[in-house]
């Protein structure tokens, strides 16, 4: 089921790739976004070479449904969430992307730390939350990795 996408785009480069590579497929990869405004936070980037939604490939269309799918498997193996938003805001970043934000309605607990959702119950705030330091975002990439993988064979 994942297999590996082509080379970063300047979206996933931003992101951290290759170091906060979730899991790649062939016309996507997940990325733990950096700034975690919710604890599991995860960026969706489209491999494509596509400014807009409607320009992507018809394979990366055809594979969304699977991404989405395991997206929401491993993140529940993760940490269970109350809901789920996917942002495209692609305001800053031109690459086709979403921001993938579990939401909560109480406080989680990660390696000590305590990561709060912001805006729950309304619109997510994504300037909340902490810019992980290496080692703690290197934890928690290895912590989603581990679910998902588990989560999504």
């Amino acid at each position: 089921m994942v297999t590996k996408s082509s080379a970063p785009n300047p979206t996933a480069a931003k992101f951290g790739y290759p170091g906060t590579v979730i899991c790649e497929f062939d016309h996507w990869v997940v990325l733990l976004r950096p700034q975690q405004c919710t604890l599991g936070a995860l960026v969706l980037v489209c491999t494509d070479e596509a400014a807009a939604f409607s320009d992507i490939s018809s394979q990366a269309f055809a594979e969304f449904g699977t991404v989405i799918v395991a997206i929401e498997r491993g993140l529940t193996a993760f940490r269970p969430y109350r809901k789920i938003n996917y942002l495209m805001l692609m305001m800053k970043d031109k690459d086709v992307h979403f921001h993938v934000l579990p939401r909560y309605d109480q406080d989680q607990e990660f390696e000590g730390r305590t990561f709060s959702d912001a805006g729950w119950p309304g619109p997510p705030d994504l300037t909340a939350g902490p810019l992980l330091e290496d080692e703690l975002r290197a934890q928690l990439v290895a912590g989603v990795r581990r679910n998902w993988d588990a989560a999504t064979g």
